[in-house]
C-alpha cells in the first residue's frame, strides 16, 4: 500500500512538472497573440493608439517573459519562439512607452537598439543583444530576419500571429515568402531590387540569389543583378 502511495505521488509529480514545462514554452505566448490580433493588420500595420490603452497587458506580457528565460530542457523552436516574441514584443512597448512618435529612430539618439533597457531574469539586454548576440548565432537561420520586427515601414511585416513552439518552422516559411513575394522587393530573372536587409545580414543568407530562389515566385538567373533598396524607417502604423 506504502509502494503504491509512493508511486502515485510519483506520477503526480511528473505531469505536474511536465505540464508546469510545457506551459513555460508554449501556452505564455496566448495574451500576446490575443494583443497581436487585436491591433496587428494582415498586412502587419499596427494600431499603436488603440494597443497604448491596452498597455497593461502588453506590459504584463513582458513582465512574463522577464520571469525565465529559456531553459536547457526547452526544445529550439521554444526557444526561438521566446526569443523572437520578446524582441517584438519589447520593440512594441518601446514604440507605445513613446507614442506618439514618427520613427524609432526618433529614440535614444537614433540608436535605440544599443540602449540595454530589457531586462529578463535579473540581466539587462538590448535589442541588438536579443537580436545579434543570441538570435542568429544560436539558430543559424536567416528566415528570422522576416520574424524580428523594427517597428519601420520597411521592415518585415509584423506577424500578427505570436510564435511558438508549434508554429514556428511553418510561420517562419510564411513570413519569408509573403515578404519575399511582396512589393517590397522587385524580382526580374536579369534583375533583383531587394530590401536592404540582404545586405546588411548578408552573411546569413549565403548565396543571396539562391536564397531568393528558393521563396520567390519570379525566378532570379545565377548571373542577375542586385540592388539594395532604401530603408524606410517611418513608423509602421496603420
Amino acid at each position: 500500500m506504502k509502494f503504491r502511495l509512493l508511486l502515485s505521488a510519483a506520477v503526480l509529480f511528473f505531469f505536474t512538472a511536465a505540464k508546469s514545462q510545457s506551459d513555460l514554452t508554449q501556452a505564455s505566448h496566448q495574451g500576446f497573440n490575443s494583443l497581436l490580433q487585436k491591433y496587428v493588420s494582415a498586412t502587419g500595420k499596427i494600431n499603436y493608439k488603440g494597443l497604448k490603452k491596452d498597455k497593461v497587458l502588453l506590459d504584463a506580457y513582458t513582465t512574463e517573459l522577464a520571469k525565465q528565460i529559456p531553459a536547457k530542457n526547452w526544445t529550439a523552436n521554444a526557444s526561438l519562439a521566446y526569443w523572437i516574441n520578446t524582441y517584438n514584443a519589447f520593440t512594441l512597448k518601446l514604440i507605445v512607452d513613446n507614442y506618439p512618435v514618427t520613427s524609432i529612430t526618433k529614440l535614444h539618439s537614433g540608436k535605440p537598439w544599443d540602449v540595454k533597457w530589457i531586462e529578463l531574469a535579473g540581466k539587462k539586454y538590448s535589442l541588438n543583444n536579443i537580436e545579434n548576440d543570441i538570435i542568429r548565432p544560436t539558430f543559424k537561420d536567416p528566415r528570422i530576419h522576416f520574424a524580428v520586427n523594427c517597428a519601420a515601414v520597411s521592415c518585415p511585416p509584423l506577424s500578427n500571429i505570436a510564435f511558438t513552439d508549434a508554429n514556428i518552422n511553418s510561420l517562419l516559411t510564411a513570413r519569408t515568402t509573403t515578404f519575399l513575394n511582396s512589393s517590397a522587393n522587385e524580382i526580374a530573372p536579369g534583375k533583383i531590387k531587394v530590401s536592404k536587409i540582404f545586405d546588411w545580414y548578408k552573411a546569413d543568407f549565403g548565396e543571396l540569389t539562391s536564397f531568393i530562389n528558393k521563396y520567390s515566385k519570379t525566378k532570379a538567373n545565377e548571373n542577375a543583378v542586385i540592388e539594395f533598396k532604401e530603408y524606410d524607417w517611418s513608423l509602421n502604423e496603420q
